[in-house]
Formats: C-alpha cells, structure tokens, sequence
C-alpha cells in the first residue's frame, strides 16, 4: 500500500511539475495581450487540467452566476479551493498576499485579477473593500472566504463580516458557495488536502498527491441582496446559507 500510494504521489507530481511549466509559458507567452474574457477562459482551462493532473474531478452543483456583478461567499479549507473555484467558474478572488510571490501560481493569480490582502491590517482590509467595489461596479464576479483563515473540514469558523461592505456599498448581490472534497470511490469525506493549524502546505500537497481519487464539490445557493440588513447580521445569514450547502 504505501509503494502505492508512492508510486503514485510521484507519477502525479511529474505531471503538476509539467503543467506549472506550462502555465509559466502560457504567462510568458500571453501577458497583457488576452482579453479578460480570454484570461477567463485561460484559468479556467488551466486550474481544471491541473486539478485532473493531481487526481481531481470537479463536480458543480447548483448555478454558477452567468455573469457579474457577484459577490461570492465561501467557506474555505484548502489551498485547493482556489483552483477547484475557478475550474468551476472563474471569479476575482480576495487572497492573502503570499499567494503572489507563489511560482507559477502567483502569476496565475495575478492574470486572473486576484485581490491581495494583508489579513493583519486592519487598513489593508479597507483598501481591498474599495478594490471589490470598484470590481462589482465594473460588472466583476468577486469570491471571499470570510472565515478569514481555513477550517478543519469538520466545523465552520464564524464569518467576519467586513468583506460584505462591498456588496452593501455597491448594492450587488451576494451568492453562497459550499466547497467539498470527497473521496470518489466512498462518497465520504477526504481530509487529505486539509491546510489548517500546524500542516505544512508541503506536507497537504504531498497528501494529496498521494491520496485515491478526490473529487472537488462545489456547490452554488441562491444570490441574495442584503434587503436592509446590518452587515453583521447579512453575514450570520449567508453562514447558515454556506454551512447549509456544505452539509447537504
């Protein structure tokens, strides 16, 4: 068993290897001459093909928002959620900064219109709640994980709430999104691409790598405008809307 699941951790890791290559090309060969529909298409293609070389299907229910402008809201799990998302529909991610100065993937990111945020500053999250509204009213699909860091894949982590002032502001809806990762044989819960308290990101990449075929649920609820709604309270209610999609 463990020769296995070595053998096949490595066959997958030369296959990312090769696509990350690729994505640099793609980054070298195409930077600022694509539309931003055209970058659309690009991430979407590339983080579906990247979750097929790490032994990822995605599976999408519910209803992606066709177009902008879109808030959507998420529980967060894994450095996994970002690219199972965009294979499902790509979106204006609000990521922490590090995720910039990744290999490849930051590139990526950056092509893809990602917001960075500094989550120890309180004046860093005020500058991106600008950006998001300025995105929305460009007519963007914008993507939060207000539970600020990830969970544990059991429980959810309460919402923080400054992030809805951009939909507030703008006045655009807000749609809850549920991500899963399953085992795809078992249909149960697989924790191998966990990312939370002391893992390691290379030790949840290695689990991963190694695991039986996982498939990526990503589940989309009913938009919602705030309808009056106090932030706070606009933010316990898409919780229960987000932990109700997750569970189901």
């Amino acid at each position: 068993m463990f020769l296995l699941r070595w053998a096949r951790a490595c066959g997958r890791v030369l296959r990312v290897l090769l696509h990350l290559l690729h994505g640099w090309w793609l980054v070298w060969r195409h930077a600022g001459s694509l539309s931003e529909a055209e970058m659309a298409q690009t991430v979407q293609r590339w983080s579906a093909t990247l979750l097929r070389c790490m032994g990822i299907t995605v599976r999408v229910e519910g209803t992606p928002p066709a177009a902008g402008p879109m808030l959507l809201v998420s529980n967060h799990i894994s450095w996994l959620d970002i690219p199972a998302v965009h294979a499902a529909r790509h979106c204006r991610f609000v990521a922490k900064a590090g995720i910039r100065h990744w290999p490849v993937v930051g590139a990526m990111a950056n092509g893809a219109g990602t917001l960075y945020i500094e989550r120890e500053s309180r004046r860093d999250a005020l500058r991106v709640v600008h950006q998001m509204a300025e995105a929305l009213r460009n007519g963007d699909i914008v993507a939060v994980f207000p539970e600020g860091t990830t969970g544990d894949g059991r429980t959810m982590l309460p919402f923080h709430a400054n992030l809805l002032q951009a939909a507030l502001v703008t006045n655009q809806p807000a749609q809850p999104m549920a991500l899963r990762f399953i085992d795809t044989a078992t249909g149960q819960t697989s924790f191998a691409p966990s990312f939370v308290g002391d893992e390691t990101l290379l030790g949840s990449v290695w689990r991963t790598l190694a695991a039986p075929p996982i498939t990526a649920v990503v589940r989309f609820g009913e938009p919602q405008r705030s309808g009056g709604r106090e932030r706070r309270e606009w933010a316990e209610n898409l919780r229960r809307e987000v932990e109700a999609l997750w569970r189901a």
